[in-house]
């Protein structure tokens, strides 16, 4: 039981903090983090089916598929972001009359 408190405790303490973190940054880093931020995501989603695949218990091969899940779709939501940021830096071309 004290391992599941420690564990939420330590969930909860990365959450503010990574929240505290990224609230603060400047506009202009936004499209160079969104880049690392699906590079750790990318390992997540390794780390959640190494956890899915493991088969351990029941409830550890339901919250793995489940982790899998959501980081998968944290991953590509993000590049679908970093690519619409991108395209905003780009120039656009002139129009040939």
């Amino acid at each position: 039981m004290t391992d599941i408190i420690a564990s939420l405790y330590i969930f909860i303490l990365a959450a503010f903090v990574g929240f505290e973190v990224i609230r603060r940054v400047s506009p202009l880093l936004h499209t160079p983090l969104m880049s690392l931020t699906n590079a750790l995501d990318a390992i997540a989603v390794v780390g959640a089916i190494i956890l899915a695949g493991e088969h351990k218990s029941g409830l550890a091969t339901v919250l793995g598929s489940i982790a899998i899940v959501a980081a998968t779709s944290n991953l590509v939501g993000g590049f679908i972001i970093t690519d619409r940021m991108l395209k905003m830096f780009k120039a656009s071309k002139p129009k040939k009359p």
